[in-house]
């Protein structure tokens, strides 16, 4: 009842039909759209071959619509289109010559947001009861990858906020930051850290602690419950 009053009954009718069908795939087709943005255009744009922030603010739009056919609710939705007014907003104001802090944490504001929007719809859709399928495999990197880009974020609003957070990297308006905090969230959360980047900051640290402990927990966290999963399906 409650998501029938959040959205018209015709359009939550049609949402259910299309979710029955494709729910699991929009999973590999979100993860899909999330490698093509961190691994494609986030290079590219470090390259001057693309701006990152319109193929940004595209690929959220896309998000809206998986979105909705994973949750079959309007929440998130109004969430990542929050999300979405704080990324054009920084697109608006650094158009205009604005401080680069403050489009700094407008962007990563609106990427946080993203993340936090995807990782809530994502668990649910990839750890909720029923049969484990390929797709919610697929789902499950999704969850990785998107716990990746919400410490991009958070470092990027520490290193805007306090200049200095990180040797090796220099947190200012240029555009081979959003590959650069990609490549040092990435090596962190899988461990390898390879040195060429050290946060001095006190939360710079203590953020890259914290990410790969994730990093640690979510194989096996991950492993555990879809084995129970699976063997609950089969009883």
């Amino acid at each position: 009842m409650r998501r029938a009053a959040m959205i018209p009954r015709p359009l939550m009718n049609l949402i259910g039909r299309v979710s029955v069908r494709w729910r699991d795939r929009v999973l590999t087709a979100l993860t899909l759209l999330i490698v093509l943005d961190l691994f494609m255009v986030v290079p590219l744009g470090a390259t001057h071959v693309v701006t990152v922030l319109p193929f940004s603010i595209a690929i959220v739009l896309l998000l809206v619509v998986g979105l909705l056919i994973v949750s079959q609710s309007i929440v998130p939705v109004v969430g990542v289109l929050a999300a979405l007014v704080l990324l054009s907003s920084s697109l608006v104001l650094r158009a205009g010559g604005s401080h680069f802090t403050l489009n700094a944490c407008l962007e990563a504001s609106g990427w946080l947001l993203v993340g936090f929007v995807l990782i809530w719809v994502v668990a649910h859709a990839v750890f909720g009861p029923g049969r484990i399928t390929y797709h919610r495999v697929i789902g499950a990197i999704l969850l990785y990858l998107t716990i990746g880009i919400v410490f991009v974020a958070l470092y990027t609003l520490v290193g805007a906020l306090a200049p200095g957070s990180f040797t090796g990297i220099s947190v200012h308006d240029r555009v081979s930051l959003p590959p650069d905090l990609v490549y040092f969230s990435f090596t962190t959360i899988t461990t390898v850290g390879f040195g060429d980047i050290v946060p001095i900051h006190p939360f710079a640290r203590s953020l890259s602690n914290l990410e790969a402990i994730l990093g640690q927990l979510y194989p096996a966290t991950l492993l555990a419950r879809m084995v129970s999963l699976e063997i609950g399906s089969g009883r």
